[in-house]
């Protein structure tokens, strides 16, 4: 991890870190209904070319919110080519409007139309299928997934490690589009925190990613992170088996921008033991802009998994991002 120096002060009051503040939270699509669906268990969050929110949700549902007031406008259920649902985890919109859609089951990465039509997978490493076709574990792949600014390199991220790599170690996978189809492309290793997966990953719009790293303590409750992470230094793993700190091996340099649990509740509560009441099982984050102070604009989701005692929630933070 490396340490920078702010060049300006975060406001003490909603301060997170020296680099983010939380500018407020709502819990309004907790526990509700849309076409007699629960809103509910979203895992990732992203723009439609129309301006729109898009939620991806875990039981193969993709939820259209207005991008101002949050309320949930439409859903679609989505399925393979084979009709089968899917655990649907992180969402991307093309620039043509097509949905890019992780399955962790395979895990993949399929394409669909605005209308739910799949038009086509993207070819995945056989060394992050999940075993024993594959060297990675059930419910621990690909969890995030982002675009890079131009639409010609897709990011996705791997929730846990692969055997064989420390326990740390989490890959993340490339693809370029050329001739107008996405082709595997680099590959990156990341060290998370202990304890800790990644649960999403956004583009900042310069090259760098925010990666956000959740992890669950049973009585006492979650830790939630965001981190700045920069692949330009990093080593292409993509032929490296093991990851075990070999040398030569450059990881993605990572800066701490915010821990969740360190920001200021606003008033929130929780029916969970919390460290932080404002915590919950944060699982998605995507940029929404630029505040009026030039400030990177973030809105991050929790996935309640359809517990009684969990709660959707939205954050919005605002970052002001070292170079």
């Amino acid at each position: 991890m490396s340490i920078a120096v702010p060049s300006a002060e975060a406001s003490t009051t909603t301060a997170c870190s020296p680099w983010a503040n939380i500018t407020g939270f709502s819990d309004s699509l907790d526990k509700t209904t849309l076409g007699g669906v629960n809103v509910a268990e979203l895992s990732g969050l992203t723009y439609d070319t129309n301006g729109h929110l898009l939620a991806v949700a875990d039981e193969s549902y993709l939820f259209t919110l207005d991008a101002r007031t949050k309320k949930p406008l439409a859903v679609q259920t989505l399925v393979d080519e084979n009709g089968q649902s899917l655990d649907s985890e992180a969402v991307a919109v093309d620039r043509d409007g097509t949905r890019l859609v992780t399955d962790e089951t395979q895990p993949s990465i399929l394409r669909f139309t605005r209308s739910g039509k799949v038009i086509d997978r993207l070819p995945v490493p056989a060394s992050l299928l999940v075993a024993p076709a594959g060297r990675a574990t059930h419910n621990l792949t690909f969890e995030g997934m982002t675009l890079q600014p131009g639409d010609r390199t897709l990011v996705a991220s791997m929730e846990g490690a692969l055997t064989g790599d420390n326990a740390d170690v989490r890959r993340l996978q490339t693809w370029h589009r050329t001739w107008g189809e996405f082709r595997l492309g680099a590959q990156y290793a990341y060290s998370a925190d202990t304890g800790l997966n990644i649960s999403d990953i956004t583009a900042t719009g310069d090259g760098r990613l925010l990666v956000l790293e959740r992890g669950y303590t049973p009585n006492v409750g979650n830790t939630v992170r965001v981190y700045l992470a920069d692949l330009s230094r990093a080593t292409d793993v993509s032929r490296v088996e093991d990851l075990t700190g070999q040398p030569g091996v450059r990881l993605a340099r990572k800066t701490l921008i915010a821990d969740i649990g360190a920001c200021p509740s606003l008033g929130a509560t929780t029916k969970q033991p919390q460290p932080n009441p404002l915590l919950d099982n944060i699982e998605g984050i995507t940029v929404t802009g630029r505040t009026r102070d030039g400030r990177l604009g973030l809105l991050l989701v929790s996935d309640d998994n359809e517990s009684p005692t969990q709660i959707t929630r939205l954050y919005s933070l605002a970052a002001r991002l070292p170079r």
